[in-house]
């Protein structure tokens, strides 16, 4: 037996436990509202919504079954070359009109932390700019200069603009792979927001050298900088939970792991040979440049016998996020494109079929709120369809039949519906304290309260992403296509006026709502307070959540102890804020990636 096979067995038996724990979860919520709904007569309407409460109850389950895989297994050994390494890396870092004072400061530290290692000579940048607007392009020249400059990285740091952007961010390194991709053995793959240790970097390609069939490493990006009360919400739960998750989801994929578009490594044979990507037919959103292409690529690799992995226990890898639900629901439609997209992928032939089911994953992770808004929608509609009850359905009987109440039932549904939500959290908050975690994060007690506050303010905001998701589904499915918007960066604060801009057709629909509810169930107002509330009130929590946060909750371990390359970034911004640009007649031609 190889060492890989019992890996592989505990891989098939933690899915089997996964899907049949969520079926039988999902299972359970439809017959309970199925009893529920039929105590008055059985109609369609009670049919429609147990199916509803079906596939949204699957969905949280998966979710809450991942976290407990991740709690209740340690992460494989992994085999690692320990001698000094000779592969030749390069890291990518595709750039769309971004501010390149903060990219290229991201890169002059990763350059000076992959110095320390005393590998450095290893490791080439290649900045590959798509950017259109031509000032900003001009200010990436500019600012490249003080890179090479600052750091002496002439011959490893290189930059190129493409005339067109074909294809967008999975054109922009095939083309690199195209003309550069054989003078490297693996590539390093970044966002522009990215920032990575360098002792990360080299442990990445030791892992590499070790594996000879692994084709894609994926680590876990997390997010650091966040000022907002939005923004330093997602860093905790990134940095408290996200751990748990992708442990859980390492041993679910197994072989055919996850690809998130960056903070990856790569074998650049193996992804030359397997990820060309196809244009799909048609117009978009359905036709065209695949956006969701990381999805895509990770299928492909593992379609061509390459192991696509995901190693949990990789530190040093950090991201950036939104500072406000604004830029996150712009961000979040983009993705939702993507997923829905890959419907157009789930026959295609070869793949395996992990790889289906992930993109089914995907589709449904966009479609589950659209089944619960049309839950709601049916409930408040319910009554119109609802034949009166007959209390005297025995003829000549003199006494009325009262029906059983099955309030139980719909009471059973909603604890664990919010189990299923709530549930994962708390047991990764005691698993945090028992194992001493929580000391990266203040300490048990503020971990605790951390988790509560956070607990609370998703739930608040959960409305306000079920509208946004629904609009974007809506969007995609009537055609239209939402491109691929430059990421909004820095200060994210929002004014009441910007946020009721944004929001407003969310406060509408929360007040038809209540009404509607107020006028054909009224019995349903109050179940209903929890959702519709926070969606009259959507402007003052997303002014509100974009401010920046003042309270000593959310402490992230990058936060309280900042990491060698976070302390580096901060002394290049420090620097380049001081002195001034390069002129624009300074701008020479620029070293460019070396053609294979």
């Amino acid at each position: 037996m190889t060492p890989a096979a019992p890996l592989q067995g505990r891989v098939i038996l933690t899915r089997t436990v996964a899907l049949g724990a969520s079926i039988s979860a999902a299972y359970g919520g439809f017959l309970l509202f199925l009893q529920f709904g039929a105590a008055d007569g059985l109609d369609s309407f009670d049919i429609l919504r147990s199916a509803l409460i079906f596939a949204s109850t699957f969905w949280l389950a998966w979710g809450a079954v991942t976290a407990l895989a991740g709690l209740t297994t340690r992460p494989p050994f992994v085999p690692r070359q320990s001698g000094p390494i000779t592969a030749r890396t390069a890291i990518l870092v595709p750039v769309y009109n971004e501010d390149p004072v903060a990219t290229f400061a991201r890169i002059a530290a990763m350059e000076a932390s992959l110095r320390a290692t005393g590998f450095a000579h290893l490791f080439h940048f290649a900045i590959l700019s798509d950017t259109r607007d031509d000032a900003v392009a001009a200010r990436e020249r500019m600012w490249f200069l003080r890179l090479i400059t600052d750091t002496d990285g002439e011959g490893r740091i290189f930059y190129r603009r493409r005339d067109k952007n074909k294809g967008r961010k999975a054109g922009n390194i095939e083309d690199f792979i195209k003309r550069s991709g054989a003078a490297y053995d693996y590539g390093i793959i970044l966002d522009a927001d990215s920032l990575m240790e360098g002792e990360t970097m080299v442990e990445m390609v030791r892992r590499m050298e070790a594996a000879p069939g692994l084709g894609l490493l994926q680590t876990l990006p997390v997010i650091i900088k966040a000022r907002s009360r939005f923004g330093r919400t997602m860093q905790f739960a990134g940095a408290f939970y996200s751990p748990i998750f992708a442990r859980g989801l390492a041993m679910m994929q197994g072989r055919t792991g996850p690809f998130w578009g960056h903070n990856a490594i790569v074998r650049l044979r193996a992804f030359a040979e397997s990820c060309a990507l196809p244009e799909l037919s048609g117009k978009p959103p359905f036709g065209g440049h695949i956006l969701s292409h990381d999805y895509v690529e990770a299928a492909l690799l593992a379609r061509a016998g390459w192991v696509v992995r995901v190693d949990d226990d990789l530190t040093g890898s950090y991201e950036e996020g939104p500072e406000n639900i604004i830029d996150h629901a712009k961000r979040d439609r983009r993705w939702c494109q993507g997923n829905l997209q890959h419907s157009r992928l789930l026959l295609a032939p070869g793949l395996k079929p992990w790889s289906r089911f992930v993109f089914l994953q995907g589709i449904l992770a966009y479609i589950a709120p659209v089944f619960w808004l049309a839950f709601l929608a049916a409930s408040i509609a319910a009554p119109l369809f609802t034949p009166p009850i007959d209390y005297f359905p025995i003829e000549s009987w003199p006494f009325p039949v009262l029906p059983v109440s099955q309030v139980s039932k719909a009471l059973g549904l909603a604890i664990g519906v919010v189990g299923l939500l709530f549930l994962p959290k708390v047991l990764i908050v005691i698993d945090a304290g028992l194992r001493g975690r929580a000391r990266g994060f203040g300490g048990t007690m503020r971990a605790i309260a951390s988790t509560l506050t956070e607990l609370l303010f998703s739930s608040i905001t959960a409305p306000l992403f079920l509208m946004f998701q629904t609009r974007s589904v809506m969007q995609v499915l009537r055609g239209a296509d939402g491109g691929w918007p430059a990421q909004t960066r820095g200060d994210g604060t929002l004014g009441f006026g910007d946020a009721w801009a944004a929001s407003h057709w969310i406060v509408t629909t929360g007040v038809v709502v209540l009404g509607a509810a107020q006028w054909f169930a009224p019995a349903l107002v109050l179940w209903l307070l929890p959702v519709a509330l926070p969606m009259v009130l959507a402007p003052v929590l997303i002014a509100w959540s974009s401010h920046p946060s003042r309270t000593d909750l959310f402490l992230t371990p990058m936060e309280s102890a900042p990491t060698q390359v976070m302390g580096l970034q901060a002394a290049v911004m420090e620097r380049w804020q001081m002195v001034a640009a390069p002129l624009p007649e300074a701008v020479a031609e620029v070293p460019r990636p070396a053609r294979a």
